[in-house]
């Protein structure tokens, strides 16, 4: 996976520390990278478990092909210019080999910024 571009990779997989549990909870998710961050869409909104998770604590792990990086997530302010890119770039990333309409998707679900630095 070395030789691919981080942007073109699939799946990310974000780890998160249980709010209740203090466990390790790992999730496969699209994502998509802009700059220095890495932008995901949930769907359930702030009723995802993994959204409540990184709200209570913010440390995640995220790994992207080869690389994992212990980092900072957060909600994005919905109506932000950040939040549009968020959303505009996992549409562009993910419509095209999509047989669904994933407009709703991306227009219905809460946007999380992850800090893509090290």
């Amino acid at each position: 996976m070395g030789d691919i571009p981080v942007e073109d990779l699939p799946y990310a997989y974000l780890t998160t520390t249980g709010r209740v549990t203090g466990a390790p909870h790992r999730i496969e998710i699209w994502f998509a990278r802009a700059d220095d961050t890495v932008f995901l869409l949930a769907g359930d909104g702030d009723r995802s478990d993994w959204v409540r998770n990184l709200v209570a604590s913010p440390s995640v792990v995220l790994e992207v092909g080869d690389r994992t990086l212990t980092t900072t997530a957060r909600v994005v302010e919905r109506g932000t210019d950040e939040d549009a890119t968020a959303r505009r770039a996992l549409l562009e990333k993910y419509q095209p080999g999509s047989s669904d309409d994933l407009g709703t998707w991306a227009t219905t679900a809460l946007a999380v910024a992850v800090d893509w630095t090290s």
